[in-house]
């Protein structure tokens, strides 16, 4: 799974971020992603009944998607998420989490801002590399630290719209992480019409060929 980790985010290029409120409209956000072609969900655990969430979207997950959890901290959080089913681990951080992670063989997907830390995030065993908050510095400086890292799988992730995704996505990105922009507040009760309108957005920006 490590070893084909990066390729399979790569070819799906969307990661989709539910956090929100309400861990019923959680899991119903999540399957109307994966109904839409969505390839790659992370439920944070900072939504409500995480682990729950994942256990239910991880027993009807679609053939070739991946299903992870978001800001997983610590050695104890790695544990429960992947009991829980959780395939991927994601970090704001370079954190705790990731030598627990890569123990077990489970992707990890790491935040990093500066060059210090990609190079930490890379070094302790980080399948990719989470340019967080990317839109601190936006596309042009995703494209500065790829000058000096052309070989480091970059998923932008924070203040990624449609259009700033096609942005990264050109300048080199592997992919785009996306919670707002595309969840909306779908995980909390909003409109499920509206977010499977957003899904098709971005499946259209991953596989136009579609």
């Amino acid at each position: 799974m490590v070893m084909f980790f990066a390729a399979q985010l790569a070819q799906a290029r969307v990661m989709a971020i539910i956090r929100g409120t309400d861990s019923e409209a959680a899991v119903a956000a999540g399957r109307v992603l994966l109904e839409e072609g969505i390839r790659f969900v992370e439920v944070a655990l900072t939504t409500p009944d995480a682990l729950t969430v994942i256990e239910r979207l991880a027993t009807t997950l679609p053939e070739g998607a991946r299903l992870g959890a978001g800001t997983v901290l610590t050695a104890e959080e790695v544990v429960a998420v992947e009991s829980a089913g959780a395939q991927f681990i994601v970090t704001p951080a370079v954190a705790p989490s990731l030598d627990v992670a890569v123990s077990r063989s489970l992707p990890a997907v790491v935040g990093a801002l500066s060059p210090t830390e990609v190079i930490a995030a890379r070094a302790r065993g980080a399948s990719v590399v989470k340019l967080f908050p990317a839109s601190l510095g936006g596309p042009a400086y995703l494209k500065a630290l790829r000058d000096p890292f052309p070989d480091v799988p970059f998923l932008a992730v924070g203040g990624v719209d449609l259009a700033v995704a096609e942005q990264y996505l050109a300048i080199g990105a592997m992919g785009v992480g996306v919670g707002g922009p595309l969840v909306g507040d779908a995980a909390s009760g909003g409109d499920l019409r509206a977010l499977r309108a957003r899904a098709q957005g971005f499946v259209r920006l991953a596989r136009p060929d579609l």
